[in-house]
């Protein structure tokens, strides 16, 4: 549920982490207040690119509200987001997580199998699409684009012989609907084309991303996985995000923003390093690789870990869960990087400009 979009502070210099946690906070406080603490649940990364987008096209920054200490922001206070766009994004997670609950249900997935576990993720799975819609209706938005894409996902993965792109094509569909909508929202409608064609983009990358990384993972299940399905190798899938990179970052370029550096920061760095994080982990996947991770030790530690990894938004992450090395953090000591200096540990940081923004290789504007 945490999404690709992973950035840490060590990636996204100057203020721009401060923002991007604003939005993140500002999600999961919305979903609170209005769906309460059980909808916290489906805070998630890429969720938030809808609200960060409404914030983008707006003349003035989104309103903030003072939020209470967090484990998250180390038990700090923050100013966090508080607009029709994070309302816009709580209503498509529960929508879209209402949906992939009941998916894991149908198919029977791991705990999924056993009757209560299955009743109740139906019960909550309903409470969320309820809640979802309500709030999609108080915004003017129509939620169907999204629960089609579910229905039609299903119904795609019990048919043979489809293409990959077929099978990404309800994805894209909903984050584009998704996309879209920001512009309504923000004032700015001759801008929806292009945010339709960038969430396209972004959902097939979202989809394909998704398969390459489960893809060990499903073939010693034997689950259903869209690469193994349609026969496409990794490299095929590499060309194809490397592709729909291309295409986003041409979306993204035609968009009339008020605010553009978070933006192209997410949709266009952080994506970049998305694709190359989830292709380099696996190629890496070998046998070898796989002793050297620590056993899930059980009981009281293992939970009080999963505890931490969702109390702090999937940032902590134990050394035996397998997101660990997918995370910036984990993989770099940035500790040598100044406010706008390169990192002489981990090469990641760039150099920045005056006000915050990165200015070398990263796509920024400055």
């Amino acid at each position: 549920m945490f999404g690709i979009v992973r950035p840490c502070r060590h990636a996204l210099c100057g203020g721009l982490f401060s923002e991007w946690m604003a939005h993140l906070c500002g999600l999961c406080l919305a979903l609170r207040d209005e769906h309460g603490h059980l909808s916290r649940l489906v805070t998630n990364y890429d969720g938030l690119l809808v609200s960060v987008l409404t914030e983008a096209q707006t003349p003035s920054a989104a309103p903030r509200r003072r939020a209470a200490a967090c484990a998250l922001r180390g038990f700090r206070g923050a100013d966090v987001v508080q607009d029709q766009g994070v309302r816009l994004a709580a209503s498509v997670s529960l929508v879209l997580a209402a949906g992939k609950a009941r998916d894991h249900v149908a198919d029977g997935d791991g705990l999924y199998r056993r009757r209560l576990v299955a009743a109740a993720a139906e019960r909550v799975a309903t409470r969320w699409s309820s809640a979802g819609g309500r709030t999609a209706q108080e915004l003017g938005f129509d939620p169907a684009p999204l629960t089609r894409a579910v229905e039609e996902q299903a119904r795609l993965e019990r048919l043979p012989g489809l293409g990959l792109l077929e099978l990404t094509a309800p994805t894209e569909e909903a984050v584009a609907a998704a996309f879209g909508y920001t512009a309504t929202l923000a004032g700015k409608p001759h801008n929806r084309p292009a945010l339709e064609e960038a969430g396209r983009f972004f959902g097939r990358l979202a989809h394909l991303l998704d398969a390459v990384e489960d893809l060990p993972r499903d073939r010693a299940a034997g689950a259903y996985n869209p690469l193994t399905a349609t026969g496409t190798d990794l490299a095929t899938a590499r060309r194809r995000c490397d592709d729909a990179l291309l295409g986003l970052r041409m979306a993204v370029d035609e968009l009339d923003l008020e605010r553009r550096a978070l933006t192209r920061a997410l949709l266009v760095r952080e994506l970049g390093h998305a694709v190359s994080r989830a292709f380099a982990q696996s190629e890496q996947e070998s046998p070898e690789r796989t002793t050297k991770r620590p056993a899930d030790p059980g009981g009281l530690l293992s939970l009080a870990c999963t505890s931490l990894s969702c109390c702090t938004c999937g940032i902590y992450r134990p050394e035996w869960d397998e997101e660990h090395d997918k995370s910036c953090c984990s993989r770099f000591d940035c500790s040598g990087c100044d406010a706008c200096g390169n990192c002489s540990n981990c090469g990641e940081c760039c150099s920045c400009c005056g006000d915050g923004c990165c200015c070398e290789g990263c796509g920024c504007d400055c």
